[in-house]
């Protein structure tokens, strides 16, 4: 069986103390983490993310240590609540730190909404063709009262969801991964050549 092994960063795009998102992302990164992955879980209520600024950012302290975090990761799942059709401004902030970084990894959706969502995930798989990195052609949603109770997953239809996602960002981040790898290290044309070193 080939190694489906990844590298996952997990991000957590609610403020709100007691977020569903956050239930979701922490139940998802733990069954990455107990399926060998390298898991890294961005929470923006422990470690808040100051605005972006163009003309300061790269100077500060904490953009280099997120930025690793972005390099290093395969995958990057991307959990937001659906305020007003879209995404939540903490998402967006995060998102708004950087471009080239996400060329050629993969994008995973996850979205807390009453709606469905697929307006929230129809603008993250913009974000993700414009910055020419790759997307699940699928999205997680799910619904507060519903799919996530007192802090827990609480449906069979969210687990098996969530089970088929974590099954296949393993499967087409290590895929990617090494062709991203590949890409880099190579000297045929394409689109990462011109990340090459």
């Amino acid at each position: 069986m080939p190694d489906t092994s990844c590298n996952v960063l997990l991000v957590v795009g609610s403020l709100h103390e007691n977020s569903i998102t956050r239930v979701v992302i922490n139940h998802l990164a733990d069954n990455l983490s107990a399926d060998g992955c390298e898991v890294n879980t961005l929470d923006f209520i422990e470690d808040p993310l100051p605005l972006f600024n163009p003309d300061t950012v790269w100077d500060q302290d904490y953009y280099p240590i997120l930025k690793q975090k972005i390099v290093s990761a395969d995958v990057i799942v991307l959990g937001t609540p659906d305020y007003h059709g879209s995404i939540s401004s903490t998402l967006k902030n995060f998102l708004d730190h950087f471009w080239k970084e996400f060329t050629g990894k993969l994008f995973a959706t996850v979205v807390a909404s009453h709606e469905k969502g697929l307006t929230v995930h129809d603008q993250l798989r913009t974000v993700a063709r414009q910055c020419y990195a790759w997307v699940m052609p699928y999205g997680v949603s799910f619904m507060e009262k519903v799919d996530v109770k007192e802090g827990q997953i609480a449906t069979d239809e969210l687990k098996n969801r969530l089970e088929m996602l974590q099954k296949d960002i393993q499967v087409y981040g290590r895929i990617l991964a090494d062709q991203r790898a590949a890409d880099l290290s190579g000297n045929t044309p394409g689109f990462l050549a011109q990340l090459r070193k």
